[in-house]
């Protein structure tokens, strides 16, 4: 039996692994459940899974999910904070995480879990993307089993031979290629790119997802971030990872070899697909998933992305190149755009021109510590706000294409 911690289980992939925990009740019990202000949805989850724990954002909502869970008589002791994140994260009780909390606040949980020696199964790629040395040194130290959730690295670990996730270059490993679908503006005219609204933006075309990662989608950001998460999982220099666009998102990655084979792992894009091997790995359970069947496909294409048409992309290959706190000022300076884009201060392509702005003006340290890195990681934010509203007073006055920050 299994016992189960679920950062963030109130986002799309917490509510998967719980459908998934749901249909193996003989396999896996849940030890707590973390949401930041869903305390609805979180309190009913308590209600299903009895879990020992539950975590929310801050006093007010542990106030209120305490009195949902004393009125429903379920005795879930209840705690808030990034410390108690991380408790739960490392507790003794607890064997597997899963990180599914959106950006930089599941770095320190995740890392926590990572210390813990936990089996740890990331969705979380921003645990790798701001501090990918550190935390890969904490899980070898630890010897914790790190299993990845995103349905891309998922791929990618089941095409590589057993034994050779650090090393892929000794098992004649040449390329890793990340799928993706494109998102929603794959086609569109990128002169009218300006005028998206973010409703446009979140609506995939392939995926579930929440918000911001949906965002994250359209502008292939989410893409760029999984570059660099592919670097640190599978010790692969950026030459060796090519992004290739697949919009039927039905081969989820590829591995290339030397001598001319080309590994895929395929399915239907299903989130409790990848959740469901890494919760058993090494077995196979059932996910709920239904079976691919190739003849309803009938066509897979396949088109290498336009970095005019998405630049976000290009940026995260530029800072996985420079090293050192350069993705985690990329990463920053994202989620403060993406922000603001939700909240229409700014444009859909005001995105990557703050994101640049933020890149060209900040110096790139070392990522040496945690502190350091969340130190460049407040600078960012910082100076993302600035150009944020610099755009936003220009929109103001009847300007808002963003296109001239300076």
């Amino acid at each position: 039996m299994q016992r189960i911690t679920i950062l963030g289980a109130t986002g799309s992939i917490g509510v998967s692994t719980l459908d998934v925990l749901a249909r193996h009740p003989e396999r896996y019990s849940v030890y707590a459940l973390s949401a930041h202000s869903r305390v609805d949805e979180l309190a009913a989850q308590c209600v299903r899974f009895r879990p020992a724990r539950a975590v929310v954002g801050d006093a007010d909502a542990a106030a209120r999910l305490r009195a949902l869970l004393r009125a429903a008589g379920v005795r879930t002791e209840v705690e808030h904070g990034e410390r108690a994140l991380c408790a739960i994260a490392s507790a003794a009780e607890t064997d597997t995480v899963m990180a599914a909390i959106v950006g930089a606040a599941g770095l320190a949980p995740t890392l926590a879990a990572a210390r813990a020696g936990k089996k740890v199964l990331l969705a979380n790629k921003e645990a790798l993307v701001m501090s990918g040395q550190l935390f890969m040194d904490a899980v070898r130290e630890s010897g914790a089993v790190l299993l990845p959730i995103d349905s891309e690295h998922n791929a990618i670990f089941q095409c590589l031979p057993q034994g050779y996730g650090r090393a892929p270059a000794a098992a004649g490993v040449t390329k890793i290629l990340l799928t993706a679908s494109g998102g929603p503006f794959l086609k569109r005219d990128v002169a009218t790119l300006d005028g998206v609204t973010p409703d446009e933006a979140c609506a995939h075309p392939k995926w579930v997802m929440g918000r911001k990662i949906s965002v994250d989608s359209a502008t292939m950001m989410n893409k760029g971030l999984e570059v660099i998460e592919a670097h640190w999982l599978f010790g692969t220099p950026a030459e060796q990872i090519e992004v290739v666009i697949h919009p039927q998102s039905v081969i989820h990655s590829m591995v290339s070899y030397s001598d001319g084979s080309v590994l895929a792992e395929l399915g239907n894009p299903d989130m409790r697909t990848p959740i469901a091997h890494a919760l058993a790995y090494p077995e196979r359970i059932a996910s709920g998933v239904a079976q691919l069947d190739l003849t309803q496909v009938g066509t897979l294409q396949f088109e290498r992305p336009d970095f005019e048409r998405f630049p976000c992309l290009a940026l995260a290959f530029d800072a996985l190149k420079a090293g050192g706190t350069a993705p985690a000022l990329l990463n920053a300076a994202n989620e403060a755009a993406v922000a603001a884009f939700l909240d229409t201060r700014i444009g859909f392509r005001d995105i990557a021109r703050v994101i640049a702005r933020v890149m060209d003006e900040l110096p790139h340290g070392a990522a040496a510590s945690i502190e350091a890195v969340m130190a460049q990681d407040a600078l960012a934010r910082a100076a993302a706000g600035r150009v944020i509203d610099a755009i936003a007073a220009r929109a103001a006055g009847g300007n808002f294409s963003g296109a001239n920050t300076q």
